[in-house]
């Protein structure tokens, strides 16, 4: 018998003996509101500071010591070293010059969103876990639904099964539809689609699902039509294989081409496929009417995602994805142990732990609902069109000048662009661009043409932040003009030399 070992007196002072906190409320109120004003002159300033950071790979090793401090250190040191240590590797990603990826959103009612979330530190796997925090969200994604005139049975308040979840994946079970078959037979013949302009994350999917991933090739104006589907799905089937999956892009990563959803759809429900349409960056769009024909078909889908955190004043993270039968998620994920149980399970509203992979989840609807009732449908509509008019008059500045091309339609808040001539060219001048820092572009290769991607995202891109970065787009071409000028001449000197000594 192991004998317990005995655990030493401590006298009451002993026990009853703590440290201080690190701070205190007065503290954090203090703390608080310079760093409330740290981040206001952050944002209001932002132009001030280069767009791209100018350090190399180990730079906080030199600044931040190797292990953490033994005793407390007092909050004004902290404060000091955002700046020092901090800011210098930082990537501005909310300057208005910054038009790389589709940079996250940003506006003071989402961040005072995040800071109540962060204070109220629920998980929200069920109802019973915060009720607040599950009805927020059930009501916050039926707003954002009617904003974007999705068909009623992807909202909660349908009399159906539909509703709308933050951060979340989604499944669907095929194994039903085949029963001479067993699972492991089934997922060996699963074969998805999407275009060859889908964003990677899709083809990741795959890969986390076990399933293969066919990307099909598009059209002039970089669109998934129908009739390519119908030729991969025969070639499929004819080989043993189940077609069962597509994924629509309304506004692709590249060029913000639109895959034909009315062609699509039909074709989807023929063959028994289920149909996500990922509008990620474009879909914020459709709250604005005069863009919502780029969703004909949409009602031909099972599950419908956008991203607000990308192009609707709400940061980063916040993806909000709609299904018609939520019932599927359900039984795809629902794992009940009895820890995790309450008595209003399935009384009027989800336990959102079962619509998802992960089972915790913040209070994200808290800084979407501080955003829409900030802004108003009106503002974030005047938010989209201000920059989709930026986008064409960058677009116009590019046509002016008669050594560039645009590539693709400027539909909404990106423009492709290159230097004419070899794919080489364009891809010198973002080098020239990238070395220069003023602005932060990134290319895109679509149908094997290099291109240049300009995003619109920031809230406060002006027309003189344009003008500005199409001059140093400019000045980086003139010098990357010279350079292939030189190098073309000096190539015509070579070749003519040739001739003449073969003359001789």
């Amino acid at each position: 018998m192991v004998k317990p070992i005995p655990i030493p007196f401590q006298d009451r002072t002993v026990r009853e003996s703590t440290k201080a906190p690190a701070m205190n409320s007065e503290q954090f109120c203090e703390n608080g509101r310079k760093m409330v004003e740290y981040i206001s002159t952050y944002l209001e300033k932002i132009r001030e500071r280069r767009v791209v950071h100018n350090v190399a790979p180990g730079y906080m090793q030199q600044l931040i010591p190797a292990e953490a401090p033994q005793e407390p250190e007092d909050f004004a040191e902290v404060f000091k070293d955002i700046d020092k240590i901090i800011m210098p590797g930082v990537t501005h990603w909310h300057s208005p010059r910054f038009h790389g990826y589709f940079a996250a959103g940003n506006s003071y009612p989402s961040i005072l969103g995040d800071m109540l979330s962060d204070a109220i530190g629920c998980i929200g796997f069920s109802w019973a876990s915060s009720p607040a925090c599950t009805e927020l969200e059930v009501i916050t994604t039926d707003w954002l639904g009617s904003m974007l005139a999705l068909p009623e049975e992807f909202l909660h308040r349908s009399t159906g099964r539909g509703g709308g979840v933050i951060q979340v994946g989604h499944g669907r079970e095929p194994i039903n539809t085949y029963p001479q078959l067993d699972e492991m037979e089934i997922m060996a013949k699963l074969v998805g689609y999407t275009s060859d302009q889908s964003n990677s994350s899709v083809g990741r999917s795959g890969l986390l699902g076990a399933v293969r991933m066919r990307k099909l090739n598009t059209d002039s104006k970089f669109s998934l039509r129908g009739e390519a589907l119908k030729v991969a799905i025969e070639e499929d089937k004819s080989k043993g294989l189940i077609p069962f999956f597509l994924c629509a892009t309304l506004g692709t990563t590249g060029t913000c081409a639109f895959d034909n959803l009315e062609e699509l759809g039909p074709i989807c429900k023929e063959e028994d496929m289920w149909l996500h349409i990922d509008a990620a960056y474009a879909g914020s769009a459709f709250v604005c009417p005069e863009f919502r024909h780029f969703m004909k078909g949409v009602e031909h889908a099972d599950t419908f995602s956008i991203n607000p955190h990308k192009w609707m004043l709400v940061n980063f993270d916040l993806s909000v994805m709609w299904i018609k039968d939520s019932s599927l998620l359900v039984d795809a994920f629902n794992v009940d142990p009895i820890y995790l149980r309450h008595e209003n399970a399935g009384k009027g509203a989800p336990d959102y732990r079962h619509w998802q992979i992960p089972l915790g989840r913040r209070f994200r609807s808290l800084k979407l609902w501080f955003m829409l009732r900030s802004y108003g449908v009106t503002g974030v509509q005047a938010y989209i069109r201000k920059h989709v008019h930026l986008a064409k008059e960058f677009e116009q500045m590019l046509l002016n000048d008669t050594r560039f091309e645009v590539v693709g339609d400027v539909i909404m808040g990106l423009v492709c662009f290159r230097l004419k001539g070899s794919n080489s060219r364009t891809e010198r001048l973002l080098q020239e661009i990238l070395q220069d820092g003023r602005i932060y572009l990134i290319p895109a290769i679509v149908h094997n043409i290099y291109t240049l991607r300009l995003a619109i995202c920031a809230e406060r891109t002006n027309l003189d932040d344009i003008a500005f970065s199409f001059s140093v787009i400019r000045s980086c071409s003139d010098r990357v003009t010279k350079e292939f000028q030189a190098t073309d001449g000096t190539r015509q000197a070579v070749t003519q030399q040739t001739r003449n000594v073969g003359l001789d």
